[in-house]
């Protein structure tokens, strides 16, 4: 097994994952298995109980993992399955020796950080590298680790000295180190300043670890004289530093590794070099140039009350692109923050108020992501009766669905008062109530979590046709709280209808309103298996019913591309035309071509 490890330097927020994933990316192209690690140095046992202010998004796994998002970078640039245990976190270290301790597993010897703790995370690093996560049998060839934080911090030193002495086990050949720092320019001087740089390798290799590349964020490429100074100080070859500029789309990132012959250098550093090939990415670059070359506009309103953070919502805005770059629109997304459609808003500060509605109002389509507890939920039940009182594409996620439910029940059934227990514990017309198997004292891993199957209940529904007719589908969930099955009835006779729902009839997956263009609720995630090249079905379906393709898209043959099936399908973009036997093979709405065959990746 062969170990690539990217920490960082200077400040937080330099793009670790992203960087990770694209080194994996490329790893891949050469003809490697990658598999992935993420260290998280904070002592919560998992990401399921941190505000998304605190830590953007909670990422789920099939296995039911709450873990860092960067996971999901993995995951979609990747196209792999994590477990829980691919992310590790100073809680779950500790509480893993701790509870050794206590069954005397120490053999009455005082445990230490040293030599326990950094065992533990030695230990735990070489179990989870060898599971597979492609699918196929046996373990990886490679294991790309990031290290969370910042070198210097002090929640990371156990790992920073778990990491040297494992560098020093595994040895030479079979270690690659990749320090991720900031190169700033100041207005003042106006050049590239290597000392952030510099201070933080100094600081690394104080503390036992040797960069082998170093990757320098910067907004603009690196001057020749930067680079050499670098290499002087930091003691790394001029052809070991690569510079991750500013791009467009975090697509590009890979192609960046790729001209700058970073896979040379870390296959160098692996003892690779001579046994594989260049990084074949001609599907991912004709992606990223199809991607930058769109031009016509779909706006979405991304309704929600954690929009002056987009990472809060970072799964749903890489599906919400994976779907417009299928459709071949250019995606905007409009941030309306859900308090501010409420009234108190427009009685406190109407323009704030009026500018949100007309973000809403001049929207293609809206959505409503998931979300907990009760601010902003009025705000989000406005924006779903004015979808679907104008006929305007609605999708409605996880909370959004049970939304959906709410305002249907308040305007149609005329229960005023029509609630989730969630927001008001005494409502006469719960419509959504607590899961009976839920703990209301413990938090963290409680809620219904992971992998489950929804059931299609209705054959001619559009989020069936979406999903191709198949007869189930597996999606990723994350609540407490879900549809009353005693309402179901009452709502279906008003018009709403339940079109999936799980395995004992009695769990509401999928709403739909028939009537409405396009007004689809779901209980699950949908945008956690979303991928480049393979967006989820019902994020298709709410860009298509915005920019008018639905029909299309819901024809037999319209989203081949989209099928759940054993056989790998893909997207080839225009400028590969693809010939197959001697046919060109079916022009997709967007203009685009799609292939099947065996072998063949998006």
């Amino acid at each position: 097994m062969k170990y690539v490890l990217v920490t960082g330097g200077v400040v937080s927020g330099l793009g670790k994952g992203v960087t990770a994933s694209s080194i994996g990316v490329v790893l891949k192209a050469c003809g490697l298995r990658v598999t992935s690690i993420k260290i998280d140095p904070y002592l919560n046992t998992d990401a399921g109980t941190m505000s998304p202010f605190e830590h953007g998004e909670v990422f789920v796994l099939d296995d039911g993992g709450e873990v860092d998002l960067d996971l999901g970078n993995y995951e979609r640039f990747l196209d792999i399955k994590l477990t829980r245990d691919n992310n590790i976190t100073t809680g779950k270290i500790y509480q893993y020796v701790i509870d050794k301790e206590r069954r005397g597993d120490y053999l009455g010897k005082t445990v230490q950080v040293v030599p326990h703790i950094t065992d533990a995370i030695q230990e735990w690093i070489e179990r989870v590298a060898i599971v597979p996560v492609d699918g196929k049998d046996g373990p990886a060839d490679v294991c790309v680790i990031e290290l969370g934080g910042t070198i210097g911090d002090i929640e990371s030193m156990p790992f920073i000295e778990a990491l040297g002495q494992f560098s020093y086990r595994v040895g030479p050949g079979n270690f690659c180190l990749i320090h991720v720092s900031l190169v700033p320019v100041l207005n003042v001087v106006g050049e590239q300043k290597t000392k952030p740089t510099q201070h933080s390798v100094r600081g690394l290799r104080g503390l036992g670890l040797t960069p082998n590349i170093l990757a320098c964020r910067s907004a603009s490429p690196l001057d020749e004289n930067v680079k050499e100074k670098l290499s002087q100080f930091c003691h790394v070859p001029i052809a070991n530093i690569v510079t991750l500029y500013d791009v467009p789309n975090i697509w590009h990132i890979p192609l960046l590794l790729r001209d700058q012959k970073a896979h040379n250098a870390i296959l160098r550093a692996l003892n690779l070099q001579g046994n594989m090939r260049e990084p074949m990415l001609k599907e991912w670059m004709s992606m990223v140039k199809f991607s930058d070359s769109l031009r016509d506009p779909v706006r979405i309103a991304m309704v929600g009350k954690y929009t002056g953070l987009s990472d809060s919502y970072l799964s749903v805005l890489k599906a919400l692109l994976h779907a417009s770059v299928y459709c071949g629109k250019k995606l905007i997304v409009d941030w309306v923050t859900s308090t501010d459609l409420e009234d108190n808003t427009a009685q406190e500060e109407p323009l704030v108020h009026d500018a949100a509605w007309n973000l809403l109002k001049g929207a293609d389509g809206i959505l409503v992501p998931g979300g907990f507890g009760d601010r902003g939920v009025q705000g989000k039940i406005l924006a779903a009766k004015y979808a679907r009182e104008k006929n305007k594409p609605y999708l409605g996620i996880c909370l959004g669905m049970q939304i959906a439910v709410i305002e249907f029940a308040r305007n149609v059934l005329n229960l005023q008062d029509a609630n989730s227990t969630e927001f008001d514990p005494n409502t006469k017309n719960p419509c959504v109530i607590f899961m009976p198997e839920g703990s209301k004292t413990h938090m963290g891993g409680t809620m219904r979590l992971g992998s489950r199957r929804t059931y299609f209940q209705v054959k001619d529904c559009k989020s069936a046709k979406l999903y191709r007719n198949v007869a189930y589908v597996d999606e990723r969930h994350r609540h407490r709280y879900e549809v009353n099955p005693d309402l179901v009835m009452k709502l279906e006779r008003s018009g709403l209808a339940f079109v999936g729902k799980d395995e004992t009839g009695r769990r509401m997956e999928i709403v739909e309103l028939p009537t409405h263009p396009y007004y689809v609720g779901v209980q699950f995630h949908p945008e956690f298996k979303s991928r480049p090249g393979k967006p989820s079905a019902v994020f298709v379906g709410l860009i298509a019913a915005s920019c008018g393709q639905l029909d299309t898209i819901l024809n037999p043959h319209g989203c081949d591309n989209l099928q759940p099936t054993k056989q790998v399908t893909r997207t080839v973009f225009p400028a590969q035309k693809v010939h197959q036997n001697g046919h060109v093979k079916k022009r997709l709405p967007n203009g685009t071509y799609y292939a099947n065959g065996n072998g063949v990746h998006a």
